[in-house]
């Protein structure tokens, strides 16, 4: 039954049925334009050819006499057009409230002869500086987008962790799974890898998310729909084949290459992906969970160092917006768990292992069990005295794992990481963190059981690439990285590593 008429559809025709498609009740649009019909239609929209300054043609469209259309909007391209089909709604449906367009350029007799006739009129050129606010200040344009996507999914949609993910990924596909739950699209929230980090592991745990850990030779069929949160690029840094096509992609960390999906939003000026996605839930008008809205306070907070690294304007707004829904006593357990006997072995692997060249630290730990402990180890070693910039690394499973920090330097370690490593890996970052994945390759085949051997070629492999892309850098003093030392060789080199 249809509650609400659009009686033409010109420039302003589609931001108000964009708008008007959201409201409950069913829409008809009756237009004279063929080919706007066809467009219409094509966008899932029900739409009719006919004459709308005609009361009768507009009952027949309709379907005959229905005393049920509660409102008409009149949004044609001619404000004389505009004033006819005004005349035509008010005498086909008498009791129906008309919305009207004043059309492009009216002149003071138009706008009167249409005020004495609409319940309500709109002024296109307010109406489209209203729309161009929205748009920059609102990102409604891109909420629409969204929702679309989301309802166009016909199945469940997978959210795609990175691998072995952290608070800022686990936070933001829990908080699109919720969005797209409004939306009317069921959604789960996946990753490939493990959750080794003991915070990251306490944050589900008593947050109590139910997460999906797929495995590579799993049939993703099942799924209607894939999006990448916290990552952007299928097959990178997840499990996911790299053909797989991907509806949605929300990150903030900067892409090396275009992404390809129906729908991007990739803000780099923000200090983390839950920060995008606690603007999308107030901009939707919706009240996040506890459980969601905690994960995200904390993955913001991780990725911002507590609101001292990269932190950004809209980082502050999303927390002040989420704060009245978190539940603070739990947050303080996630962030006050047991440490794993794995973590302080790798940190004091770390430790012994380290190279100091000035200002920069390097440190191979061997082989890992936990992946999440070489970034702990980066972000520990980085407090010891005179060192700005650590590069923590190790191996398992055919691959070399590292993890980048630095502080209080013009050093892009995301850049520098690109520039060392993406010709035989992948890599990249902030400037201030990052992190790498080399496969072995060949040198995965030395034939050394205790591993010394394939740890000392590792060391050689990294640590040559990343000096030699720090001297090549036009950000980064030289001095810094060679200060001479003890025959002329660098300070830290030799004399300062453990064994």
């Amino acid at each position: 039954m249809t509650t609400r008429l659009v009686l033409g559809c010109g420039p302003l025709g589609h931001t108000l049925i964009d708008e008007l498609r959201e409201v409950p009740g069913e829409m008809l649009v009756i237009t004279d334009n063929e080919n706007r019909v066809e467009t219409l239609r094509g966008e899932n929209i029900p739409a009719q050819l006919g004459d709308c300054t005609d009361p009768a043609a507009i009952t027949r469209s309709h379907g005959g006499d229905d005393p049920s259309v509660e409102s008409v909007v009149v949004a044609g391209r001619e404000s004389d057009q505009n004033h006819q089909a005004a005349l035509a709604a008010k005498q086909a449906f008498p009791d129906a409230v008309v919305l009207v367009c004043l059309g492009e350029d009216p002149t003071d007799d138009q706008r009167a002869a249409i005020a004495s006739v609409a319940d309500t009129v709109v002024d296109p050129i307010a109406l489209v500086a209203d729309e161009v606010l929205g748009t920059a200040g609102r990102g409604n344009l891109r909420l629409r987008q969204l929702r679309r996507v989301l309802r166009g999914l016909d199945g469940p949609l997978a959210v795609v962790m990175h691998d072995n993910p952290d608070p800022d990924a686990i936070a933001s596909a829990t908080a699109l799974v919720a969005i797209a739950a409004a939306a009317g699209c069921e959604a789960e929230p996946c990753y490939y890898g493990d959750i080794t980090h003991q915070e990251n592991r306490a944050l589900v745990n008593l947050l109590e998310y139910d997460l999906t850990n797929l495995e590579a030779d799993d049939d993703l069929s099942r799924f209607a729909g894939f999006a990448l949160v916290d990552h952007s690029r299928p097959g990178v840094n997840d499990q996911l084949p790299e053909d797989t096509p991907i509806d949605i992609v929300i990150d903030h960390h900067p892409p090396r290459e275009p992404i390809e999906a129906t729908f991007v939003d990739l803000r780099s000026d923000v200090g983390a992906t839950s920060t995008l996605l606690a603007d999308y839930l107030d901009a939707f008008g919706l009240t996040p969970s506890q459980s969601v809205a905690t994960g995200l306070l904390y993955g913001i907070r991780v990725d911002t160092k507590d609101f001292s690294r990269e932190v950004s304007v809209e980082d502050f707004e999303a927390a002040a917006y989420l704060l009245p829904y978190v539940d603070t006593a739990t947050l303080e357990r996630v962030e006050s768990p047991s440490i794993s006997v794995d973590t302080i072995e790798t940190v004091g692997r770390a430790i012994r292992n380290r190279q100091v060249r000035g200002s920069v630290l390097t440190s191979c730990v061997g082989r890992l069990r936990s992946r999440d402990a070489l970034a702990q180890a980066a972000d520990r070693l980085l407090d010891l005295e005179d060192v700005a910039t650590t590069l923590v690394y190790g191996y398992r499973d055919g691959t070399i794992y590292a993890s980048a920090r630095t502080r209080g330097t013009d050093l892009d370690v995301g850049e520098t990481l690109r520039e060392a490593f993406s010709q035989i890996g992948d890599a990249g970052g902030h400037a201030d963190m990052a992190g790498a994945q080399i496969s072995l390759g060949l040198l995965g085949s030395v034939d050394d059981e205790s591993g010394e051997e394939l740890t000392g070629i590792i060391e050689d492999v990294i640590n040559d690439r990343f000096f030699e892309t720090l001297r090549s850098r036009p950000d980064w003093d030289v001095t810094e990285l060679y200060r001479e030392g003890i025959g002329g060789l660098p300070v830290g080199a030799n004399e300062d590593r453990e064994t």
